[in-house]
């Protein structure tokens, strides 16, 4: 019986000491060693998290909690760490969007920001910028901004590369500390899809489907709610292939990137075919469009910006201006102070206020 009890607490030893609890590190000693560490804790509650009516998908369209039809004109900043880093990170920022009339703002993350910041810090300014607008009552897509072909994990620009776990990984830490939250309502889960005619390697429609497919149920697991926007290929342009063979998920959006260069003039007659035929299925967001009246002899003007905005709202489609800032390009605001607008700014406000001939 000795030796019984003996083995017995020997056991038990071993089984405390292989807990798959994280030991707590006293305050100045080192954190545990990779066999003591456990998940992460869960986020803290935020006792505001429900105040904007959550937004759903019902056919092919965005809806309240009232069952009523959602369509969103708004615009995108630049990634909070480059903000950040300039000093202009603020709510002020936030206010001057919702002067602009965005009841919308898209809030690109890059990966080397996303890395180099550390989830950690990164999720603090997301949690800032979530406040701000949930003071305003500004909704908001978080967009995991890469450029480039995620199967073979080439990407357009060093800033954009990232990989398969990575981005799995991004949309686990996003959904698992966002989940709950309704103005947080969009999840954009690639930026820009594009084999660059080849340059970015081989992708078909098929494996870029099952790759958003594995994604979005990876999401459901810890957000059931928060609505995932799947992008076309070609930069995130072109949703023909839905005609066949649509994502297999409920409760999704599609994306669309209409640059005015995307197609040559008639427009129209090439949105529709391009994009435009999904909307009478599944809601769709262009995430992101402009212009440049700084770009002469171009197509890129006025002319374009009355023709994409009748066209998308004659269709039912939200919308998302890029870029609400002084250097990237094209850009809405001249310069910081006293938040000057360009060209395509001014043109932008008179379009989120329905200021454009032939706007609902």
């Amino acid at each position: 019986m000795k030796t019984f009890s003996l083995m017995t607490a020997i056991l038990l030893a071993m089984l405390c000491a292989f807990q798959e609890t994280p030991a707590q590190a006293p305050s100045g000693e080192k954190a545990p060693h990779w066999w003591g560490q456990g998940m992460p804790p869960r986020p803290v509650k935020n006792p505001r998290a429900r105040e904007l009516p959550l937004i759903s998908v019902r056919g092919n369209r965005f809806v309240n909690a009232k069952g009523d039809t959602v369509l969103f004109r708004g615009l995108a900043i630049a990634d909070p760490d480059k903000i950040d880093g300039q000093g202009r990170w603020g709510k002020e920022l936030f206010q001057k969007a919702a002067e602009m009339g965005a009841r919308l703002i898209r809030i690109p993350v890059h990966p080397v920001a996303w890395r180099e910041r550390t989830p950690g810090k990164y999720l603090a300014l997301l949690d800032q910028a979530v406040e701000w607008c949930t003071d305003l009552g500004i909704y908001v897509i978080i967009d995991w901004h890469s450029i480039g072909n995620l199967k073979a994990e080439l990407f357009q620009n060093p800033m954009y590369n990232t990989s398969l776990q990575e981005t799995f990984e991004f949309w686990r830490t996003i959904a698992r500390h966002f989940g709950g939250n309704t103005t947080v309502a969009f999840y954009e889960i690639f930026n820009e899809p594009t084999l660059w005619s080849g340059r970015l390697g081989r992708m078909s429609w098929d494996e870029w489907k099952k790759i958003n497919e594995d994604i979005i149920a990876m999401i459901r697991s810890y957000d059931s709610e928060t609505i995932p926007l799947v992008a076309g290929l070609d930069w995130a342009y072109d949703l023909s292939p839905l005609r066949i063979n649509p994502v297999e998920a409920a409760g999704i959006g599609y994306v669309t990137h209409p640059y005015a260069q995307k197609r040559s003039k008639p427009w129209e007659i090439k949105w529709e075919e391009n994009f435009g035929f999904a909307e009478d299925q599944f809601p769709l967001v262009a995430t992101e469009f402009g212009f440049s009246e700084e770009r002469p002899g171009t197509v890129e003007s006025e002319e374009y910006g009355n023709a994409i905005i009748r066209y998308l709202e004659g269709r039912g489609i939200s919308w998302v201006a890029w870029v609400f800032d002084p250097e990237w390009r094209p850009a809405m605001m001249a310069s910081w102070e006293p938040f000057g607008l360009t060209s395509s700014g001014e043109f932008f406000k008179r379009a989120m206020h329905g200021q454009i001939a032939g706007q609902k």
